[in-house]
């Protein structure tokens, strides 16, 4: 049996407009805001999966370079204590 798709509507999906915008100033809120566009317009069929799919990426991009500058902070701040108390 195969799932019939859903009719397409010429609206685009709240979320999907929400998750773009929300991606350049909160990554992780644009993140979950596009997952949650994406899962509405595979059942609705509205438009901007291009832009819910953008948000995700960006997303998930921001969250990389966050996890890297939490990494280069923590390495510098421990070389900066390791010298201040050996010397």
């Amino acid at each position: 049996m195969t799932a019939t798709p859903a009719p397409q509507s010429d609206r685009y999906n709240p979320f999907a407009i929400v998750a773009i915008i929300t991606v350049w100033f909160a990554g992780i809120f644009g993140l979950i805001f596009g997952y949650v566009a994406l899962s509405q317009i595979k059942s609705t069929g509205e438009k901007g999966h291009g832009l819910a799919l953008a948000s995700v990426i960006i997303g998930w991009i921001a969250v990389g370079i966050a996890i890297l500058m939490i990494i280069f902070w923590t390495v510098l701040f421990g070389a900066a204590v390791t010298v201040n108390s050996a010397g």
